[in-house]
């Protein structure tokens, strides 16, 4: 959930750790540190509460320089958001460590070292594995070996990075769970949780792999797989760019993003259609011969990526004639399923680095469910390296945490399985042919659609500003559709948001609706549309102030109590991804005008890492 970044360099690496800090900020936010090995063989160091721009003014006071150095951006999960437990964490002015990932055993490793003298100044779990590091050193008297010595003894899933006052030209890291990787430069090398952080001084990585160690100096990297042995990590160059990560002229990132669906989206289609038909070798080499033992699919995934299996599920069963089931990978992994043999096992995920849907995915493994196939957004992902077969968003990076882009590639995605799947059962190559025409059509609908309404939505959201509670309604492949839309509102406006079906009105959120809970209701030209119309009445009998999303075929009227916003006609198959998009709108316009956090908001990081 934290972020981590560290170089070592012939140049001052207080500039880079900064700009690294800033750009893994959606990571978390509630607290930020740098310490570096001075040229005075010292460690320095300097933390602030809340924001990375909180730290600035501190490092320009101090005037901390060197050459080495490790830095952390915080999202509490031990101790609240403190300048104590901001991270580096240092050992008797010696050890300083980052770390990202949660220390399952550290009350048992904080009795220990109580009982062996060490003095706590934080309540993280943070502090346990410095702590260790330190006592090792005593013995080994080198930073590498002590590393080494002290991973075995943690439990839990961690990226970690340390250094030692005495050595400004060593570092070394370790990767179990957490994401990690390691920039190359020109005689420099960075670490970071993410690529985005390093792009403005490097494109070159290494990927390091679960129970790596890296020990890494200005001349050279060495890496220990779990089993101590020394190993070769592949460098890859990254087609990302340093200002693919700016807002540019957006206020926020999140409505950055929301205009970048239309590019997404094309991007994700680019290369996997030819002459009107899929090309299944975009989910693997292998991918057709998969496929053809496949006799059900089981979705796994977690928050907004959850909301994409569930219309996948609908996709799935009405399209392809495939049986599929969605399960919130956090229960999954807990849970004891009935395992079905031959089900390909999807799971959705945007950083590819999600905790529960790794350990989800490794049961379902465990169990013998089937094959795997990850839909994500980053290529060199832990997810997208175990899985069997993957298919990249290419949506670009995502720094808003209320997801956007990512989620309606994930649809397009998702589909494009659909076809896989469905042309081996019932599905004619005429809709193949239909529905990736109508797929190809959407990134222009959509910008159409942006153009055409984000001033009315903009002027709508002042209806919601004083309002504590809403109510989304969808039917079909709509309702979670709905679910979607509620969770963006409720994530950046704080404004407490549920999702129903339409149908489920008088079974108990009928009881809710007065005339200060606006409803909010998905409807598009489909076969569910006159049902629709009845739930709507329903809600206006009773006074409700509803606000429909529609198709202009809907022929739904505006009239005093009911608000109507047209945002344009699509096919069924592809309406869930444009009618996504006015939802994102509505809750960034909210959120702006109650005057929250867009890109950050409160107790959320963006790429939940820890379990």
């Amino acid at each position: 959930m934290c972020g981590i970044v560290g170089a070592i360099a012939e140049r001052n690496v207080i500039p880079i750790l900064l700009e690294g800090l800033r750009r893994l900020e959606y990571r978390g936010y509630d607290s930020a540190g740098i310490a570096v090995v001075t040229p005075q063989n010292e460690v320095g160091r300097v933390r602030a509460i809340g924001k990375v721009k909180e730290l600035e003014p501190l490092l320009t006071e101090t005037g901390l320089k060197g050459n080495l150095g490790i830095a952390h951006t915080r999202w509490a999960t031990h101790g609240k958001p403190t300048e104590a437990n901001a991270h580096p964490h240092i050992c008797n002015n010696s050890v300083a460590l980052v770390h990202n990932g949660i220390i399952e055993n550290h009350e048992e490793l904080r009795t220990k070292q109580i009982k062996q003298g060490y003095a706590f100044t934080s309540e993280t779990d943070t502090e346990t594995v410095v702590h260790e590091i330190y006592h090792q050193l005593e013995t080994v008297k080198d930073l590498l070996k002590a590393v080494q010595n002290t991973v075995p003894l943690l439990k839990g899933a961690f990226a970690l990075a340390a250094m030692q006052h005495t050595n400004s030209e060593r570092l070394v890291v370790a990767k179990k769970g957490s994401p990690l990787v390691i920039g190359v430069g020109l005689g420099e090398y960075f670490i970071a949780s993410d690529v985005a952080a390093l792009l403005p001084v490097t494109n070159r990585f290494m990927f390091l792999e679960d129970g790596d160690l890296a020990d890494i100096t200005r001349g050279q990297i060495t890496i220990y797989n779990a089993n101590g042995e020394v190993v070769n990590r592949e460098i890859k160059t990254s087609s990302l760019t340093a200002d693919s990560a700016e807002k540019g002229p957006y206020r926020h990132y999140m409505l950055k993003e929301i205009y970048e669906q239309p590019q997404a989206i094309s991007d994700t289609l680019e290369g996997r259609i030819l002459n009107g038909k899929l090309i299944e070798q975009s989910f693997g080499l292998i991918a057709p011969d998969i496929f053809d033992k496949v006799d059900g699919v089981h979705i796994l995934a977690c928050g907004t990526s959850y909301h994409a299996g569930l219309v996948g599920k609908y996709w799935l069963e009405s399209i392809a004639n495939i049986p599929c089931s969605v399960e919130i990978a956090s229960e999954f992994r807990y849970r004891k399923p009935v395992v079905r043999k031959n089900s390909l096992v999807v799971t959705l995920s945007q950083s590819g680095e999600t905790a529960d849907t790794l350990a989800a995915l490794e049961e379902a493994k465990r169990l013998g469910f089937g094959h795997s196939l990850s839909i994500c957004n980053v290529p060199e992902s832990s997810l997208v390296r175990a899985s069997d077969l993957c298919l990249l968003t290419r949506a670009g990076p995502e720094i808003g945490v209320a997801s956007t882009k990512a989620f309606t590639t994930q649809l397009v995605a998702m589909m494009l399985l659909v076809i896989a799947l469905g042309r081996r059962r019932d599905m004619s190559e005429a809709d193949e042919a239909k529905i990736l025409e109508e797929l190809t059509r959407l990134p222009g609908k959509i910008d159409n659609m942006l153009t055409g309404v984000d001033e009315k939505i903009r002027h709508l959201s002042e209806k919601f500003a004083e309002k504590d509670h809403a109510l989304f309604l969808g039917r079909g492949t709509m309702f979670p559709i709905a679910l979607e839309g509620a969770l963006k509102l409720k994530e950046i406006s704080y404004i407490h948001a549920e999702a129903y079906p339409a149908g489920e009105l008088k079974h108990g959120p009928l009881a809710l609706v007065d005339a200060e809970m606006p409803v909010i209701v998905v409807a598009p030209n489909d076969e569910l549309l006159e049902k629709l119309k009845s739930n709507m009445h329903e809600v206006y009998a009773r006074g409700g102030q509803l606000f429909v999303f529609a198709d202009p075929a809907s022929k739904v009227d505006a009239s005093e109590g009911m608000e109507v916003i047209e945002i344009g006609t699509a096919h069924e198959w592809v309406a869930p991804i444009l009618f996504t998009v006015p939802l994102q709108l509505l809750s960034y316009h909210v959120a702006v005008l109650k005057g929250t956090d867009v890109d950050q908001p409160r107790n959320l990081a963006k790429s939940v890492t820890v379990e």
